[in-house]
């Protein structure tokens, strides 16, 4: 049986795993291996709850990138817990949803969450180098469908992201930055490339060769 039918939303798992939230919120979420979850993680949730007026963002922590060398991956609790740590703040929260319902895809987990919280208005948020590879993902155009996205600059990816296919594709359903705050109210597909947040730090530059953590991390 496919596991996101059998993870009902009122099983204990579940309801742990999703954050407490009331109908109407904005949230904000932010998808990612987390390995290790640094402070330009924080500062981009920070940035978008400020441009996107959410009122939370919920970190999503993979079991694993379907696009990535998963070998130095940390376990999943450790990352949960260190993103915890480094989030230090209420307006954001941690979650491992995707391993209870069982995929490691983005499509799979909006659908899902479109289906169990429905009262909720979601943003997805990326990073211009995910931008770049959006057209990578499985099922892109259905995420893109089905979700507004809010892709943050992230120097020097700027120009590739926005050259890339799936910006080329979305081009006639990008939102002018000066309407970003509205972005959550937006129907599906809309996107809106943000400006202004100047931090290129990478979890890939804060793993040692053999994948354990710098220290200070």
């Amino acid at each position: 049986m496919d596991p996101l039918k059998e993870a009902s939303v009122s099983s204990p798992s579940v309801v742990k795993t999703i954050p407490i939230h009331t109908d109407g919120m904005r949230i904000g979420l932010l998808g990612g291996s987390f390995n290790p979850p640094h402070i330009a993680h924080r500062a981009i949730s920070l940035f978008a709850i400020k441009r996107l007026k959410l009122d939370r963002v919920w970190w999503l922590v993979t079991p694993g990138n379907p696009l990535k060398d998963n070998g130095a991956l940390h376990e999943l609790d450790e990352r949960a817990q260190a993103a915890r740590q480094m989030a230090s703040d209420p307006r954001i929260d941690v979650s491992c949803l995707e391993s209870v319902i069982g995929t490691r895809y983005t499509v799979d987990t909006i659908n899902y969450l479109r289906r169990r919280v429905s009262g909720l208005r979601f943003v997805w948020i990326m990073g211009a180098d995910n931008l770049a590879q959006f057209h990578r993902w499985q099922n892109w155009q259905r995420i893109a469908s089905q979700m507004p996205i809010a892709v943050i600059d992230r120097p020097p990816s700027s120009f590739r992201a926005l050259a890339a296919p799936a910006a080329r594709a979305l081009a006639r359903y990008r939102v002018p930055e000066k309407e970003a705050g509205r972005l959550a109210d937006f129907r599906a597909p809309a996107w809106v490339f943000l400006t202004g947040l100047k931090m290129s730090l990478s979890s890939t530059g804060l793993r040692n060769p053999d994948g354990s953590w710098r220290a200070g991390i």
